[in-house]
């Protein structure tokens, strides 16, 4: 991240806008969208109904640079607004060829999402002078006032550029290892080029310029217009069907369905929680019968269970050492292995669903009672950091009035 938002001057508007925005920049990256794409995986129905949405975006562009160049009083500023046009044109043209390659009909009329619609009537309102914390539409009359939505329009539209540029070079660096082909390599090549990364620092570089005559006041008024812009690119990425599962690091959408897996032992806990359980389940087995008289077959059962416990834990060490050793690669990996990554996943994911089976089977654990496992459960010592991370869940839930859920695999 230290690389982020180096193409402009320290201390510009730009500049700090981006850095302040970066947190959200990253979370678009980690969309399922975005990380179904990176990985190459990404249907491309999926993939069709993005690149469909993206022509309202450009459209939108072109009419909101078309409008903020006539609010423009100065020559150099109109002319870089007119040259940001041209580029938007011919992406348009690009995107065509690219709707075409990839089974789009152009000439099919295409429906906007509510996400789509949301950013693009944002961005035609922002360039009507419609603007929260400025002043409203039919106030601003004055050529010196109609320059202000010039710069409001600009800051509309830079993060969204920026945005592209920085995911694209993301994506960039995950061709280097796809020697397979990536199926959207022409479309990620396009947004990490160089020309695209000139157009990104125009449009900074416009918005650092038309920002000089601002009060402190106004500009505060573009600097939340810039996050508002990347808040809708936000939700944008976010809701883009992929008909595919991916995990995902958490999200803090409120209006998400959060799920948190986690793991138990060994993950959370400092030691493995089997052997208290069946510790407990050995020493509550009944050793005498009710009149108080010692009961040979229940002492039977008390030695056998604790000879059970004793082999299966040994079973399992020595399989979970062998299992370990096939895995490990035998020399030093020159590449990384990602279909081998998850076959091994795959065969330690069997080692383990067959020592719970046998655990099962041998029916140590069955009968007992709850009580006894949640206190062996309060006694069990977590991990650093665990406890935090459960808490900060709850209170992340509460702020945002999440539909939280906590799932725990032992």
């Amino acid at each position: 991240m230290a690389m982020v938002g180096t193409a402009v001057e320290e201390g510009s508007a730009a500049r700090r806008f981006w850095i302040k925005s970066r947190k959200e920049a990253v979370f678009v990256q980690y969309t399922p969208f975005v990380v179904c794409l990176t990985a190459g995986r990404l249907e491309m129905e999926a993939f069709r109904n993005y690149i469909s949405q993206d022509v309202h975006f450009l459209k939108t562009y072109a009419q909101a640079y078309e409008m903020a160049e006539e609010c423009a009083d100065d020559d150099d500023a109109k002319a870089a607004i007119t040259d940001l046009r041209k580029v938007v044109l011919e992406q348009l043209k690009m995107h065509h060829s690219f709707v075409q390659e990839w089974g789009v009909d152009p000439t099919k009329e295409i429906i906007p999402i509510p996400a789509t619609v949301k950013y693009t009537d944002f961005l035609l309102a922002t360039a009507l002078g419609k603007v929260e914390g400025g002043k409203g539409p039919g106030k601003i009359v004055t050529p010196f006032e109609k320059t202000k939505i010039a710069a409001y329009t600009v800051g509309a539209v830079t993060p969204c550029m920026r945005l592209y540029a920085f995911l694209a070079k993301e994506l960039q660096m995950c061709l280097q290892h796809d020697e397979n082909g990536h199926p959207y390599k022409k479309w990620i090549e396009n947004y990490s080029s160089e020309s695209f990364e000139v157009a990104a620092v125009q449009i900074e570089d416009l918005l650092d310029k038309l920002s000089v005559p601002l009060t402190g006041e106004e500009l505060e008024v573009i600097e939340k217009l810039y996050h508002q812009a990347m808040k809708l690119e936000i939700e944008f990425f976010s809701v883009q069907p992929i008909g595919q599962p991916a995990v995902v690091p958490l999200t803090n959408d409120p209006a998400d369905h959060i799920v948190i897996f986690s793991d138990f032992d060994v993950t959370c806990t400092v030691v493995d929680s089997s052997a208290i359980l069946a510790e407990i389940a050995i020493l509550t087995a009944p050793k005498t019968d009710h009149s108080g008289t010692d009961n040979l077959n229940a002492r039977k059962s008390f030695s056998e269970m604790r000879n059970s416990w004793d082999s299966l834990s040994r079973q399992y060490t020595e399989e979970y050492d062998q299992c370990i050793e096939s895995l490990l690669p035998k020399e030093e990996a020159k590449t990384f292995d990602y279909e081998g990554l998850c076959k091994s996943m795959g065969q330690l994911c069997d080692f383990g669903k067959q020592a719970n089976s046998r655990v099962i089977e041998s029916g140590l654990l069955k009968g007992m009672s709850l009580d006894d496992i949640k206190r062996a459960g309060e006694h069990l010592i977590l991990q650093d950091g665990c406890t935090d991370f459960f808490q900060n869940a709850v209170k992340k839930n509460e702020q945002l009035n999440m539909d939280l859920h906590a799932t725990v695999t032992l």
